[in-house]
């Protein structure tokens, strides 16, 4: 049997019983990062790409050096065994916020920085889904923030809800120049006169792991998509636990793509 596991300052439980202090930064101020890394039975993948980018997050928000290799695997070993994921795929959540400290927003000048972890059993999703282009919030290519995975999640949350609201599935976001960006949990991918295209990081777009795979394998190019999709279009929104054909956008059908064609390139890009 399957089950969510956590871990925290050395304690096992679920993540309905384990807790924060109610002075870290991260619960308080979303002041910190973290990575979600698919496992296909018990097995990490591009796990390596992900730390690299966990790196990367902390060295722009001047937080310490999270977690490496060596300092996971015998966590992710036990967490596998703790849940019964070997087996099955699962998500494994990576946290590091800058710690505890005073009220505030000015970082404290001594950090001790808290890591904790989730594992859960999860499936990758390739169904399509129906869009529109949020009115309400745009990326903003000028922010670290976009830069990096950070906590701050507080965009996506209310363009997903936007999104319902309208009644489509998700939403697109444009960046502050007006051009198409990203989805709110995901890279854009559009298929335009043969050839694949995704917003450049100038955009403001997450440097999502699946989208440099999409890159580094010659799937797809940088390109600016401009202010809306074109007529004859094909559309991908992709990170490292979906791949999922854009089916419309604002009511407006693109051309399809079959789900097991999604399901196709996203495998793909992981071996």
């Amino acid at each position: 049997m399957t089950t969510a596991i956590a871990w925290i300052d050395g304690e096992w439980g679920t993540p309905e019983n384990l807790a924060l202090p109610l002075n870290d930064r991260g619960l308080q101020l979303a002041d910190g990062l973290f990575e979600t890394v698919l496992l296909r039975r018990g097995t990490p993948v591009l796990l390596e790409e992900h730390l690299q980018r966990w790196r990367a997050g902390a060295e722009l928000l001047g937080l310490g050096t999270p977690p490496d290799h060596s300092r996971l695997q015998p966590l992710l070993t036990e967490a596998i065994q703790r849940s019964g994921t070997a087996s099955v795929d699962a998500v494994l959540r990576l946290n590091w916020s800058r710690g505890g400290a005073e009220r505030g927003i000015d970082p404290p000048a001594t950090t001790r920085e808290r890591f904790w972890l989730t594992l859960a059993p999860a499936q990758p999703l390739f169904s399509a889904v129906k869009t529109v282009i949020s009115r309400l919030e745009q990326r903003n290519a000028s922010s670290s923030l976009s830069r990096c995975k950070s906590f701050a999640y507080g965009q996506s949350i209310l363009a997903r809800r936007e999104a319902r609201q309208r009644g489509a599935d998700e939403a697109l976001l444009r960046n502050t120049a007006g051009r198409l960006c990203c989805g709110t949990v995901a890279n854009l991918l559009v298929r335009r006169h043969g050839t694949w295209l995704t917003p450049p990081l100038e955009s403001g777009c997450l440097p999502g792991v699946m989208r440099a795979c999409c890159l580094a394998s010659g799937l797809a190019r940088e390109d600016d998509l401009g202010e809306d999709l074109l007529e004859g279009d094909q559309a991908l929104l992709i990170n490292s636990l979906s791949c999922r054909p854009i089916q419309s956008v604002d009511g407006v059908e693109l051309s399809p793509i079959e789900e097991t064609t999604a399901r196709q390139i996203w495998t793909n890009l992981l071996s």
